[in-house]
């Protein structure tokens, strides 16, 4: 049985949550996922005038999705790829530049990491998520 990496790049469901753009929104969903014993690994808000849009990926998506339906939450799955990178300068561009070369678009992305860190946690939504997967796999190899 080959062994997976936890740390290479890989495929995970992002969660598109539909909220009131009004104070305690925010909080109300975080306190459901942590009674529901779920972890944010990241999240992103957009806002609009009558409502946020809250993508995040978390540790269980099933549960996840059955708490925000449970809460008449409306709430979209989609596929994004988490990658974990080094923080430092052009990280990111070598990133984008391996997969521009394939024609692979980002559609959107978040990353984070503390100034200190010596890596950080990148998502993207890109147009193949599969090729994504194939080509920063390559570039992690390098």
């Amino acid at each position: 049985m080959k062994k997976v990496d936890p740390l290479a790049p890989r495929i995970v469901q992002q969660l598109a949550v539909f909220l009131e753009n009004k104070p305690g929104a925010l909080a109300a969903v975080c306190d459901a996922l942590a009674i529901a014993k779920i972890n944010i690994f990241g999240l992103t808000v957009s806002d609009t005038t009558d409502h946020a849009v809250v993508r995040m990926v978390v540790s269980n998506t099933e549960r996840a999705m059955a708490v925000f339906e449970s809460y008449g939450t409306l709430v979209v799955e989609s596929d994004v790829v988490m990658i974990q990178n080094d923080n430092k300068p052009g990280s990111l561009s070598r990133i984008a530049h391996a997969l521009s070369a394939k024609k692979i678009n980002i559609d959107y992305g978040y990353l984070a990491s503390m100034p200190s860190a010596k890596k950080g946690l990148l998502i993207i939504r890109v147009t193949d998520p599969k090729k994504a997967l194939a080509v920063l796999k390559k570039l992690d190899a390098e």
